[in-house]
């Protein structure tokens, strides 16, 4: 079967405040310079939004700039940020910290990122923005001189066995003369990209981390709206990287999360379980007793700074938002700096197509790096750039030079700090101790199948599994074997477990990945990189309402 073909101007993978602006901005530009651009995003969530999860504390800068009257068009910016707290925690005691100058909020909104970017859709779409969610881009397509030529969605319909059931659809391919890539950490398309093109040779690698969140309804007595509270320490020891948010939003809401960075030494611990301890501090459990939860999520983020940016543009695409990694782990924000991205990269194609060029070649908008750097973005980062990597040497030392880094050198030291890869820096179980993580209570500390209940994930039964294995015998004789097979660790949603067959008692894997969330942990700390993770149908997935 043929496969249906779509051709647009620009075609937009993801549909998160980078892809979103991106759309925006270059319909704006057509509209003020009476030019026509035809512009598409597709979304692998079921609805724009649904796969959206961040903190979120929004700072404005990058919207006032898009859409200057936001206010007035509705936009759900509705708790401006109010007192900043920074913790540091024991097991027993908070104490009080200074709030570092990045972590001011002073102007920044507490929102829900995902009904922001509902909200950014409305507008793309009143512009002429041809929006397309449940489409999963599985393919990235090439014209003969190795160009990129756009995207192509998976097939529906195909059974476990690979065999096409009696609900088989083609998938459609997207043909476009500039593809922006705006999947958000650790896309799959991206991370082929990457690979192709070399995109990483001259960069540091990627440093992640995995982001777990919360949604409760609490006591309207002990909602405080704007507050903000972060902290570090306790329950993770001073070899990990990582911390807590609590954010009070609008009807006696809390986001609550916490966050482990991916380089973690030991295989033992479980960022789940980590962050359910947390809650359970004296200075935490009181927030949420007598409250409900109402949601549950996990995505990973792009750590990795300023020298974790790869080249951004390749012969018919371009690279945006947290795909690119324009997190600014100091302010722990990335939407900001995604939407500008989105709008120089709109920029910088608007100008590219609508000049004269040879249509039968690709076109590399190479002056998209070039703007990039020229921007408020690019100094933002450059700032920040040794915040992160400080800490690969301890929470300690990174707490020490982060101090002097800001107060002292005000981010111009003139040296840059370099990263190595996660699953590099996991250390092997024998050299390890077993974290006793205690039981979940059920009413503050949970576990895994209880949380993925509530992120509503669902993905269609009788697919092949999108989390595939290279070499499927490494999962027993290098992860089991020398790691005590940490993914039915790190994995968020109990998607990995080692079973143990009858009389035999051979052990082997199982994935249930009908349980995934999609938050690519797998795909980046697995240790001999044997876990890839791939799209599955259009539309499965969690499916937040307000995350």
């Amino acid at each position: 079967m043929e496969r249906e073909v779509m051709e647009f101007d620009v075609v937009v993978v993801g549909a998160g405040p980078a892809g979103l602006a991106t759309a925006i901005r270059l319909r704006q530009l057509c509209q003020d310079q009476g030019q026509e651009l035809t512009v598409c995003v597709i979304e692998k969530g079921s609805e724009v939004g649904a796969h959206i999860m961040s903190g979120a504390v929004l700072e404005p800068r990058a919207l006032n700039e898009l859409i200057p009257d936001w206010k007035d068009k509705g936009a759900p910016l509705l708790t401006p940020a109010g007192e900043d707290r920074f913790l540091f925690l024991t097991q027993v005691k908070a104490y009080q910290l200074p709030t570092p100058p990045s972590m001011h909020n002073k102007g920044n909104y507490i929102v829900s990122l995902g009904n922001v970017t509902r909200w950014l859709a409305g507008q793309a779409e009143a512009m002429g923005v041809e929006i397309y969610p449940g489409f999963a881009a599985s393919e990235v397509l090439y014209k003969e001189d190795g160009s990129v030529a756009g995207v192509a969605t998976g097939d529906m319909g195909i059974g476990k066995d690979g065999s096409q059931t009696a609900n088989f659809t083609r998938g459609v391919e997207l043909r476009a003369k500039q593809t922006v890539f705006a999947e958000g950490s650790r896309g799959s398309l991206t991370r082929h990209l990457c690979d192709h093109f070399g995109l990483r040779k001259d960069s540091d690698p990627q440093t992640y981390g995995i982001g777990l969140k919360e949604l409760w309804e609490i006591d309207p007595a002990k909602h405080r709206p704007g507050q903000i509270m972060h902290s570090i320490g306790w329950p993770l020891e001073s070899n990990t990287y990582g911390g807590s948010f609590l954010y009070h939003l609008e009807n006696n809401q809390v986001a609550v999360g916490f966050v482990v960075g991916l380089d973690y030494p030991n295989p033992y611990l479980s960022p789940f379980e980590e962050f359910q301890r947390f809650k359970t501090h004296p200075a935490i459990r009181p927030t949420f007793e007598g409250g409900r939860r109402i949601a549950y999520g996990a995505r990973a983020l792009s750590e990795g700074g300023l020298q974790s940016i790869p080249r951004l543009s390749i012969p018919g695409a371009l690279l945006v938002g947290d795909a690119a990694g324009f997190l600014n782990v100091a302010k722990i924000k990335g939407s900001h700096t995604a939407m500008k991205s989105g709008m120089v990269a709109a920029e910088t194609i608007f100008d590219a197509l609508t000049r004269p060029y040879d249509e039968s070649h690709g076109l590399e908008v190479v002056a998209y790096a070039g703007r990039l750097r020229q921007s408020w973005l690019w100094e933002e980062l450059k700032q920040v750039r040794n915040i992160r990597p400080s800490f690969h040497y301890g929470m300690w030392a990174g707490l020490a030079y982060s101090a002097i880094d800001t107060y002292i050198l005000g981010g111009n030291a003139p040296w840059t700090l370099r990263h190595k890869p996660d699953h590099t820096q996991l250390g092997k179980a024998k050299d390890w101790p077993k974290i006793d993580y205690p039981k979940p209570d059920g009413k503050i500390s949970f576990d895994r199948l209880s949380s993925v209940f509530i992120s509503n994930t669902n993905h269609e039964e009788n697919q092949p599994a999108h989390l595939k294995l290279t070499h499927p015998d490494l999962a027993i004789s290098v992860n089991l074997s020398l790691y005590d097979s940490p993914e039915t660790r790190y994995c968020p949603a109990g998607v990995y477990e080692i079973l143990r067959d009858g009389e035999s008692g051979r052990p082997r894997l199982v994935i249930n990945a009908q349980n995934c969330l999609h938050c690519k942990t797998c795909d980046i700390k697995d240790p001999t990189q044997n876990i890839v993770w791939t799209v599955p149908e259009g539309g499965g997935g969690p499916n937040y309402p307000n995350m």
